[in-house]
């Protein structure tokens, strides 16, 4: 279940907002990149006794590979302050209690009280976090100052502080806020559903577009069903149930080398095609050649419940390129740069330059 290890810090490699990357000389076995969130457990310094958690990092897991600092335990930060009543990471070690958007004490609950619709703003639903960079970059390229908000659901991470890109974008203007749902946190909101996190984005936070994505470390057992971008076809869902416009951003690969993702990946199949209920428009990158004549027949597996977009990708390659530098953001999914799987991030990109043509 759990490898308990004590450990010393030796250094601070870096940090970001809401985390803080180490250096750990761990008892027994030697040193090794450790993390840790200072709003849960203090900000650690050389020197400090630190009690972790080496469970990933045993296991040797490529996101989220580190040890994780637990308490730093001869040096505890402060009481919390403030109003708060939901509780993330319930009846964990590490449970959490946060100001939700949509409790009593919130000052957002007037306005979310009643709340019923999204008046029609688009959502657009990806299956990976990786997914964020390149749909903003399609939608930006195309529709320059529109207001995104990330709808982070509790699939992959649990804390939104693990991803440096959130904190990337957030700095350099291209996402306006993040909402936290179910059991994430870390957010510029919280909220206690998908659907509350929906409504936030677009009431509170005054969102032109929101993108629901996991968070970094999504989950998958190589079956049907066993995987945890099901979530995908749920927040097509809620989207429509609240009078939005959905997006499905298709899951495609030119590079993974697991047949089952190869073209359209089977999460987008089966998210889309079986867990989502509502209409939604697919957006179908036109990439060309054999590869894009492939994508288009398997992505029209999903025509008969869904409207598929044709959507052409020309400049969409320079865009990401531009976001990279621009935004300081490394476009990367399942450990493949750009060059490595153009398709997938094409793919992305072209779901968000059909969302900007929604807005006008």
């Amino acid at each position: 279940m759990i490898r308990w290890r004590k450990g010393t810090v030796e250094n601070v490699r870096r940090e970001w907002p809401g985390a803080v990357e180490l250096d750990v000389s761990i008892d027994g076995d030697g040193t090794a990149r450790a993390l840790a969130y200072p709003a849960l457990v203090g900000r650690p310094e050389p020197g400090d006794s630190v009690l972790l958690n080496t469970t990933a990092l045993a296991m040797g897991l490529g996101t989220g590979g580190y040890a994780m600092v637990v308490a730093v335990p001869d040096r505890l930060p402060p009481d919390p302050a403030g109003p708060g009543h939901l509780v993330k990471a319930r009846y964990t070690p590490l449970q959490a209690t946060v100001l939700g958007a949509d409790e009593q004490d919130s000052p957002h609950h007037a306005v979310l009280r009643e709340a019923d619709s999204l008046d029609g703003m688009p959502v657009v639903v990806a299956d990976l976090h990786s997914a964020l960079p390149p749909v903003l970059a399609g939608l930006l390229a195309a529709r320059p100052g529109a207001r995104v908000v990330y709808v982070m659901p509790d699939g992959g991470a649990l804390p939104a502080w693990f991803s440096m890109s959130i904190a990337r974008l957030r700095d350099a203007g291209a996402l306006a806020a993040t909402v936290t749902t179910g059991q994430a946190f870390g957010g510029d909101l919280e909220a206690v559903t998908v659907h509350t996190g929906l409504l936030a984005a677009r009431l509170v936070l005054d969102a032109d577009v929101a993108i629901v994505a996991q968070g970094p470390g999504n989950l998958g057992t190589g079956t049907k069903w066993g995987f945890s971008g099901v979530t995908s076809g749920e927040a097509v869902n809620a989207a429509a149930v609240l009078s939005g416009r959905p997006v499905g951003s298709l899951r495609v690969s030119e590079g993974d080398r697991r047949e089952r993702h190869l073209g359209v990946s089977h999460h987008s199949i089966t998210a889309y095609g079986r867990v989502a209920l509502a209409r939604a428009d697919i957006p179908v990158p036109e990439l060309g050649g054999d590869f894009g004549t492939r994508v288009a027949a398997e992505a029209a597996q999903l025509g008969d419940r869904h409207e598929l977009v044709p959507v052409g990708v020309e400049g969409l390659r320079e865009a990401l390129e531009a976001a990279e530098k621009d935004w300081g953001v490394r476009l990367s999914t399942m450990g493949r740069r750009l060059d490595e799987d153009l398709a997938y991030f094409l793919t992305a990109a072209a779901a968000g330059r059909h969302t900007a043509a929604l807005l006008d």
